[in-house]
């Protein structure tokens, strides 16, 4: 927009509000998925280099990317490290093509940097990739391996080997000699995995790499699966081929064969592997490895299947060759623990950090080298957010919280003995920080609601230096059309529960008119949609259903975040069943208020969303209209182990729990409208929950719409136009 227009639309807007309120416009689905109308503007989380000051970014600059080293205290550029159009060309596909850096890692000492390009997908984390190494000093490129692609590349701690996984091996490269040496020999596709993880551990433990350099870089501790007795899933891949392929994982579903997890560790001298004698179970799970500050001394957590039961492990190998473990604590709950990233072993050898809802919200604490507790850092009922570490030269720990409200992340400073807590940020909302080396910078991103996300430097003590980016053209841009405000409101249930949700009307909105409303919901445990963050496309898709007419509300139930220990375990072995009466209970208030037309109520969801949304137009009939699921869960049994078992129990312990809340058991109770969406090639909810609900709904004599999308996983990556096109018209025709 020039600057006369502006100013014009200024004047009209302060002398005839009607003529100004002409010039807005309506969002389109184009304008969300098509034409970048609402781009937003990102700052990648920035790589901090060794000395604290400066940082390293990836840019592409040119579309081929350039490395760039960057000064915190100033944010400007102080050199190009490398440049994609620098690089040697890739000649490993078989012709010769520019090369574009996709991705980058220092080595340890900053002297050479591992490079990737021409990156594969393999499922939600893992990827495999074609590496190079680059020497800064001598701007020399070379391969990393001539055999293909390969995954989980990491430098040795002295910088001088890497080493990475190919075809479910572990391999490293000698830098000086150019010799690769292979570590494991009898990895092979759906039967044995050395150095990465399955398919559960991946999506639900949040893994990918599964091995690990010890500090001195003597030894590699690494990961090895057995998944031989796991039943395969199929997957039928069209890709426009004359004959479909079909693709097979192991994929573990509830109550059924996990794979067989061991731990070993390789002495890089003595080119030799052993397995550590941890007393593991076929049935246990080991959902992270680290070494402790004591090179000899390697980490493990143990966790049995019902993941009620979590030991902290240190195997010593200074004390034995083949490592003697000790089991360090034990934590136990009625429930179940899920695993973080936090544990963080101290420099001074003598310390840990730990987190843990013990006391009945999610908090850190300080324990000694012997498993003794030394004091609880935080404390309050409230849950910590995050937990972004500990400067030890100052015994300060960082973290943020949801302490002001469950909608909100402040970013706070503690000592490590829980004394002088404080605020560093500034701005209500949230906030998500990222630290430079030795903690002497941040740079934070904050957001709201209704304010897209503005990144700005800061010193450790929170003092703002500068603004990095704001987002001002995309503000600007939405002062051309009919915006409304999200707002936040809160109201107690029939069981006097209070749920926090919020609303956004139309732009016009007449009090004295009713309209129809239009919720989304994820409801899963510890996951809220009820955050005072920006939403990005879907917060403009929400928009464009409000200039259409449509109240868009969002509710969390209970089992969601932030909240303490009771509000979110109380779902325990009953998925579901609270959740969507709490949806009821939101239909049932939303319905009472003057302005709504309670007979016009839909809801949408997406994944555990569409479970919910798939449950609130069968158990729910009286009170939904309208249903939009998308990839749900239809049946508990269909989904795998680890997530399911952590919040439902094992199905043969525990079959009404499976049973009871499985939307494909409740479909003759269907009555409104409802939408069916699913991926064919959807590794994670398998498109066996659509076509079985599918065959539910037409046994039982429903009507209803469904859609699929071939070859889509789970996000449906290259589809949203389309999905959220039909989706909309189908609100419009049904709603």
């Amino acid at each position: 927009m020039n600057k006369f227009f502006f100013y014009t639309l200024l004047l009209l807007a302060l002398t005839s509000p009607s003529a100004a309120q002409q010039q807005k416009k309506d969002i389109s689905p184009e304008d969300i998925w098509k034409s970048g109308t609402f781009a937003m503007d990102y700052f990648f989380p920035p790589e901090s280099m060794n000395d604290g000051i400066h940082y390293s970014q990836l840019d592409y600059n040119d579309n081929l990317g350039e490395i760039v080293k960057y000064s915190y205290k100033t944010g400007k550029a102080v050199a190009t490290i490398v440049k994609g159009s620098e690089l040697t060309p890739s000649d490993m596909v078989g012709k010769a093509k520019p090369f574009r850096i996709e991705g980058y890692r220092f080595s340890p000492d900053e002297t050479k940097i591992l490079i990737w390009n021409e990156t594969e997908q393999i499922y939600r984390h893992s990827t495999r990739e074609i590496y190079y190494v680059y020497d800064i000093k001598t701007k020399k490129n070379t391969l990393l391996s001539d055999y293909g692609k390969q995954s989980y590349a990491r430098f040795s701690p002295d910088g001088k080997k890497v080493a990475f996984v190919r075809e479910n091996n572990i391999f490293y490269k000698d830098l000086s000699s150019g010799n690769e040496v292979q570590v494991t020999f009898d990895g092979k596709i759906n039967h044995i995995i050395n150095g990465a993880v399955d398919w559960v551990y991946e999506e639900e433990f949040s893994m990918d790499a599964g091995f690990q350099w010890s500090p001195d870089g003597n030894r590699i501790a690494y990961y090895r699966f057995d998944e031989s007795m796991v039943k395969e899933f199929s997957m039928t891949m069209f890709r426009g081929e004359l004959y479909p392929a079909e693709y097979k994982y192991k994929y573990p579903k509830a109550g059924e064969e996990n794979s067989t997890v061991s731990i070993h560790c390789y002495d890089v001298k003595l080119n030799q592997s052993h397995m550590l004698p941890l007393g593991t179970g076929k049935d246990d799970y080991i959902p992270r490895i680290k070494w402790t500050s004591d090179p000899a001394v390697l980490s493990i957590q143990k966790m049995n299947r019902l993941q009620n039961k979590l030991e902290l492990v240190l195997v010593n190998f200074s004390k034995a060759p083949q490592g003697e473990p000790k089991t360090l604590m034990t934590e136990e709950s009625k429930t179940y623990i899920e695993i973080s990233d936090h544990l963080t072993f101290l420099a001074d050898k003598k310390h840990y950090i730990w987190s843990s809802e013990k006391d009945g919200f999610f908090h850190l604490y300080l324990y000694d080298m012997t498993g003794k507790q030394v004091n609880q850092i935080t404390k309050g009922n409230w849950d910590i957010a995050g937990f972004y570490g500990v400067d030890e030269a100052k015994k300060l720990v960082y973290y943020t919280s949801a302490e002001a409200s469950p909608m909100e992340r402040e970013l706070f400073s503690v000592k490590l003995d829980g004394s002088g807590k404080k605020k560093l940020s500034a701005k209500k909302g949230t906030n998500t920080p990222y630290f430079s080396t030795g903690f002497k910078y941040y740079i934070n991103s904050h957001s709201d609601a209704n304010t897209p996300p503005a990144v700005t430097l800061h010193s450790a003590d929170g003092k703002l230096i500068r603004t990095l980016l704001d987002n001002v053209q995309l503000k600007d841009k939405m002062k051309d059309y009919n915006i409304a405000k999200k707002e936040f409101f809160k109201f107690k249930t029939s069981e006097g529960v209070e749920l926090n949700g919020w609303m956004m009307k139309p732009w016009n909105f007449d009090a004295g008119k009713k309209y129809p409303v239009f919720m989304t919901v994820y409801g899963g445990p510890g996951a809220n949609t009820v955050n005072d963050a920006w939403d990005g496309r879907g917060y403009f898709w929400h928009q464009l259903l409000t200039q259409k007419g449509y109240i868009v509300v969002s509710v969390d139930n209970r089992g969601t975040g932030y909240r303490g220990y009771e509000f979110k375990h109380c779902t325990y072995k009953q998925l579901g069943k609270l959740e969507v009466a709490d949806q009821i209970e939101a239909a049932k208030y939303l319905g009472a208020q003057p302005y709504v037309d309670k007979a016009r109520i839909g809801i949408f969801g997406w994944s555990y969303g569409g479970y919910m949304s798939s449950l609130c137009i069968t158990k729910g009939a009286d009170f939904f209209r309208m249903a939009i699921a998308v990839a749900p869960v239809t049946n508990w049994r269909y989904y795998d182990s680890i997530y399911t078992e952590r919040y439902n129990g094992l199905p043969q312990d525990n079959p009404s729990g499976y049973d009871d809340n499985s939307p494909i058991h409740f479909v003759k109770s269907l009555k409104g409208k409802y939408l069916l969406i699913h991926g064919t090639a959807d590794d994670n909810v398998h498109f066996q929950n659509a076509a079985e609900m599918q065959s539910a709904l037409v046994k039982a004599g429903k009507q209803f719409d469904s859609f699929y999308y071939p070859d889509k996983n789970h996000g449906m990556w290259g589809a949203h136009y389309h999905l959220y096109t039909m989706m909309t018209n189908y609100i419009l025709g049904n709603l």
